[in-house]
């Protein structure tokens, strides 16, 4: 049985291409319906996400099966077979394990490290197990392939470094101000970039939330999701009393808080320091507040060299990654081998204990009259005798001494011992 890769990503295909063919995940009853037409195929896994879209298998006949899941692919409608042949990539066992464990554990991502895509592997296996598209081999795949990725976010801090403007944002709260447990967050604005430092916020356990927008109804409704509640943006400046972290990201052409504003609710909050940032496009808040004292204003400029200097070390920790993933391969790769070979190891036990069984019942009437405890010596001496003699050919096998010969080595130590009596292949 061979493990193999097919697909395209982020690195090999263009947004526009990857779009049309993300079609493939919300119909996956027919998209598996179709795969189990491969007769080459015996297991099966889809994952489409925005950055890729692979199949990974599991067949004795690989090439008969490869060409097969590329037509899978081409014959979409409305897409264009040249183009998405060109795109196209192939891994086979070690680089396909090596290549799977590389997804989950997010070295493989547009962003490096990103820890959304374990849960969508983890979403696209559930899907293959309730279709009855994976088996043993899959199976035993994919949970190891989870093991992997925990044990790379707990060793490396590869997860761990904020690489986007909401995440970068709720960080920079976080280290200013030791914990965020208790405290009161104020976002202005209910868009994408809101949502997401919502989530950050809400994590590193801020206690209440305040949401105020333009429109009262997208505030509402981000505010319930989040257990949070909704404002107006003319209320904002009362909501600063409370406050200890404002997050703003409108799309409002001019400021949406003043210096002035900020001033009076600091004279109202005794001084009380505030922290705000700010990371919309054109800014939300007067750069003139910075100078208020006990207030902090960053804008989006300065959480850029936060997330630089963050990927950089992502990178760095992307090479422990990889060690952890070179090594766990191996791992995998040394199980399937030994899962190989156990067949031919207990076909060859089950034979010498047949013949050694056949050969006392022959030899022992022979003998005379036997008392149990001598009937039984020469029972474990036989039986020693035929171990013996195989044990160095179980260790041979074990060992794998010639991986890339293994299925050549696996069938001449089945012809010699004549393990498959309906072959009747010439052993000269």
């Amino acid at each position: 049985m061979t493990l193999v890769i097919l697909g395209l990503n982020h690195k090999t295909a263009p947004v526009e291409l990857r779009e049309q063919l993300a079609c493939l995940a919300p119909d996956p009853a027919a998209a598996y319906q179709r795969l189990r037409l491969i007769s080459a195929i015996q297991e099966s896994m889809l994952y489409a996400t925005c950055n890729r879209v692979e199949v990974l298998f599991a067949t004795p006949e690989p090439d008969a099966a490869v060409p097969q899941i590329r037509d899978f692919f081409i014959e979409q409608p409305e897409l264009s077979g040249a183009d998405i042949s060109a795109a196209l990539y192939e891994h086979r066992e070690a680089e396909a394990v090596s290549h799977l464990f590389r997804v989950a554990c997010g070295l493989d991502s547009m962003i490096m490290g990103e820890p959304q895509i374990l849960g969508q592997v983890k979403a696209a296996y559930r899907l293959a197990a309730g279709q009855q598209a994976t088996g043993p081999l899959l199976n035993r795949l994919l949970h190891k392939t989870f093991s992997v990725a925990k044990k790379v976010r707990t060793e490396t801090g590869i997860g761990g470094l904020a690489v986007s403007v909401s995440y970068a944002a709720v960080e920079l709260a976080r280290k200013i101000f030791g914990s965020l447990a208790g405290k009161t967050g104020l976002l202005i604005g209910a868009g994408e970039m809101a949502e997401l430092a919502v989530e950050h916020l809400k994590r590193q356990g801020v206690t209440r939330l305040i949401v105020a927008n333009r429109t009262m109804a997208r505030g509402l409704e981000l505010a319930k999701r989040f257990g949070g509640e909704a404002v107006s943006l003319a209320e904002l400046e009362d909501q600063l009393l409370s406050a200890d972290i404002v997050i703003s990201s409108t799309g409002a052409p001019e400021a949406i808080l003043t210096k002035e504003q900020v001033k009076n609710a600091m004279r109202r909050r005794k001084q009380r320091p505030l922290f705000l940032i700010d990371i919309a496009v054109p800014r939300d808040l007067d750069p003139g507040i910075n100078d208020l004292d006990n207030v902090y204003l960053y804008n989006i400029d300065d959480l850029q060299g936060v997330i630089q200097a963050n990927l950089e070390q992502r990178q760095e920790e992307s090479v422990k990654a990889a060690r952890i993933i070179e090594a766990e391969t191996l791992k995998f790769l040394k199980w399937r081998e030994t899962l190989e070979v156990t067949p031919t190891i207990v076909a060859l036990r089950d034979k010498a204990q047949q013949i050694w069984e056949a050969e006392l019942k022959k030899t022992l009437p022979q003998l005379g009259p036997l008392s149990p405890e001598q009937q039984k010596s020469l029972e474990v001496l036989v039986e020693s005798i035929a171990l013996k003699l195989l044990h160095d050919p179980f260790l041979y096998l074990k060992r794998n001494h010639h991986p890339k010969n293994r299925s050549r080595e696996l069938d001449l130590a089945r012809r010699l011992f004549n393990l498959d009596p309906d072959r009747q292949e010439d052993l000269l």
